[in-house]
């Protein structure tokens, strides 16, 4: 009764259209009173407890380092880097448009960030030399999820802190996916393109391909320094954030020259707004998770789970369904916190390593950005591109579609996750 109460209350409130992080905090009211497993009086602390958390200090930072990048022009040295690099290539912007989402990527770790920063530059220029709308706008739609999943990553942070795995680990775990993601991408442009006849840019010179990554240097170096930094164990995940704070506004204000002081706090203002959002919901789901668990709704779900199957392989295949589906309708933070501590108990006590199912349901999750109704990297990219969503959806479904095999391809070859972890962490 109590998992029907929770399921009930959670998609009324979110199809009533009242913000995730008040809907979450009213199905746990709702549950206290329907449902007697906690009191009113409690739940105020477990909203601070959700957020009391050293770790979860590394979203704000992400959050404003993106911001500042994408003030800052960054992205478009990487752009002209990568466009010198494979630009030369049979619609070769296409490729150099996944690359660039890939480098951008490791320096924001947000799929929305990405597309506006690459989308904003890369499609109004290949619709300007012909390439189809549609088709380049499919091109850096799906090549931005790459952005929550090559590190860092906010939605692997935020993993973390509700699992408490390390979340170097999860970065870790999350390079080859992302790589892979990317390189998928990249083939299926391939196939969507290989018989048109776009004109060839001229290949580049050694001298062209050193002053492009001249230029894009100081942007390339910040992932180095923040991994690099990491892995030596010189600042932990959350420091790695405040590093690339003060490198990211250094490059912006005195080696690209586009933030001013004004233009800082204008950014500023926009990440307090953005991380308070994500916060909000993390200190919400917290205490869901708290009523969650008294009330022993994973419990209750595994046995449904054990019904059909008590094949760990079976029941991982089973949650990718629901995640995928889960993705269609709720964004990748409010989905990923309300799914952790339902599915977290589950697999670990059938022997799974939370790090492989954490970064499996970061990856599954992340295909919901390209696929509506909720789908926000779709809109991003209709809204620069000036298409429409049904001409778009025409042209990304195969992407998508290639995307969900990868997804239980990790499921199936758990060793794509834990192979990088493992051989440099040990």
């Amino acid at each position: 009764m109590t998992l029907v109460i929770f399921l009930i209350s959670i998609f009324v409130f979110l199809f009533l259209g009242i913000p995730v992080g008040f809907s979450i905090m009213l199905t746990v009211f709702t549950m206290a009173e329907t449902s007697g497993v906690t009191s009113f009086d409690i739940v105020p602390s477990y909203l601070y407890s959700g957020v009391n958390n050293f770790a979860l200090l590394a979203i704000p930072f992400f959050v404003f380092c993106g911001d500042i990048m994408n003030a800052g022009d960054l992205s478009k040295g990487i752009v002209d880097f990568c466009r010198v690099l494979v630009g030369h290539i049979r619609a070769g912007i296409g490729y150099a448009a996944i690359l660039a989402c890939m480098i951008f990527a490791c320096l924001t770790g947000a799929a929305i960030v990405t597309v506006s920063a690459i989308g904003g530059i890369m499609l109004p220029l290949m619709i300007k030399e012909g390439y189809d709308p549609a088709d380049s706008t499919a091109c850096v739609c799906a090549g931005s999820i790459t952005g929550p999943i090559i590190p860092p990553s906010l939605p692997m942070v935020i993993y973390g802190v509700l699992s408490g795995v390390s979340v170097t680990k999860m970065f870790m775990g999350g390079v080859v996916p992302g790589v892979i993601t990317g390189l998928v991408c990249m083939f299926v442009w391939y196939l969507m393109n290989k018989n048109r006849d776009y004109e060839l840019e001229p290949k580049a010179t050694p001298k062209e391909i050193l002053a492009a990554a001249k230029q894009a240097l100081p942007a390339l170096m910040m992932p180095v320094i923040m991994m690099g930094g990491i892995l030596s164990g010189i600042f932990t995940p959350t420091e790695a954030g405040v590093v690339a704070c003060v490198y990211a506004w250094l490059v912006a204000t005195f080696v690209y020259k586009k933030l001013t002081l004004k233009k800082l706090k204008e950014v500023a203002i926009g990440s307090a707004k953005n991380t308070a959002v994500i916060m909000l919901i993390v200190a919400a789901c917290q205490a869901l998770a708290m009523v969650v668990t008294v009330a022993r709704i994973p419990q209750a779900i595994a046995a449904t789970i054990s019904a059909v199957s008590s094949n760990p392989l079976v029941v991982m295949c089973l949650i990718n369904v629901f995640v995928l589906v889960t993705g269609l309708f709720m964004d990748v933070t409010p989905a990923l916190t309300i799914l952790t501590p339902i599915f977290l108990p589950i697999v670990t006590s059938m022997g799974m390593d939370p790090i492989v199912f954490g970064v499996t349901m970061v990856y599954g999750l992340c295909i919901g950005l390209i696929t509506p109704p909720v789908g926000n990297v779709l809109y991003v990219g209709i809204g620069i591109s000036q298409i429409t969503l049904l001409d778009l959806l025409k042209k990304i479904w195969p992407m998508v579609l290639v995307y969900i095999l990868v997804l239980f391809g990790m499921t199936i070859v758990p060793g794509m996750i834990t192979f990088l972890p493992s051989l440099v962490m040990g």
